[in-house]
């Protein structure tokens, strides 16, 4: 389930964009109980659709869900039906995740807005996790074919920040912007310590990219340059923001 931090970070982001107001239709996938759903529609007068995998969770009096298997199904809506479409917490649960996104740009209206967010594994926290145990921050050992999809033991899928928004720019958005939720008090000062490592490994990475392998170019070293930034490196949750064409 989201926390409150991210739900208040979401809902930031919805008011900062233009034209908030004119919102009518808003879609919250994974919904659970519809504590996200709850926050957005005490501010914004939209009608509210929720997905998810199970109608079982939801807490919200009179919200339908729609059930899908996001794993194996599309979602279940016509093209261009939204304003908004928010997936918190979620696409670390899912198989394929870029099929997810590219089911939302479908069912977004040209300037809908779509926020995501997933488990920072680029935080400073997350790295040394996965140095000395194999495993990023909020994911681990699976127990084999019993795992609780709602929680943390159905973490399956550890997404990057770079790989969500390749994802997002592959299905169609032209841009994405990253945000944080807060930063993890416990990394700064692993952050003093290792900052000028690896602003100097990560210059010499990009370095070896740009001249040697070229697989840098002027859509993608934005978003690797935002992978080693301060928010990145002791954010704990990473939040993106990105806008359909219209």
């Amino acid at each position: 389930m989201s926390i409150d931090r991210i739900h208040e970070k979401v809902l930031e982001l919805l008011l900062a964009e233009p034209g908030w107001q004119s919102w009518t239709r808003y879609l919250d996938i994974g919904a659970g109980r519809g504590s996200l759903i709850t926050r957005v529609k005490d501010r914004l007068k939209v009608e509210s659709s929720a997905c998810d995998y199970t109608d079982t969770l939801m807490r919200l009096p009179g919200q339908k869900v729609d059930i899908a298997n996001l794993n194996h199904e599309p979602l279940p809506y016509a093209d261009a039906t939204f304003d908004v479409v928010t997936a918190t917490e979620v696409i670390e649960h899912l198989e394929d995740f870029r099929q997810v996104v590219r089911e939302i740009h479908r069912v977004l209206k040209p300037g809908g807005v779509c926020i995501l967010s997933t488990p920072n594994i680029l935080n400073l926290n997350s790295r040394l996790r996965f140095l000395t145990f194999g495993f990023w921050n909020l994911f681990g050992p699976l127990p084999v074919k019993h795992s609780a999809l709602y929680s943390t033991g159905g973490h399956i899928n550890p997404v990057s920040w770079f790989y969500v928004a390749h994802a997002l720019m592959d299905a169609g958005f032209p841009s994405v912007s990253p945000h944080i939720d807060r930063k993890q008090r416990s990394a700064i000062p692993k952050l003093i310590l290792l900052y000028p490592f690896i602003k100097l490994m990560a210059a010499w990475a990009m370095s070896k990219e740009r001249n040697r392998f070229k697989t840098l170019d002027e859509a993608n070293e934005p978003l690797v340059n935002a992978m080693n930034t301060t928010d990145m490196l002791l954010g704990r949750t990473i939040i993106t923001k990105s806008v359909k064409a219209k």
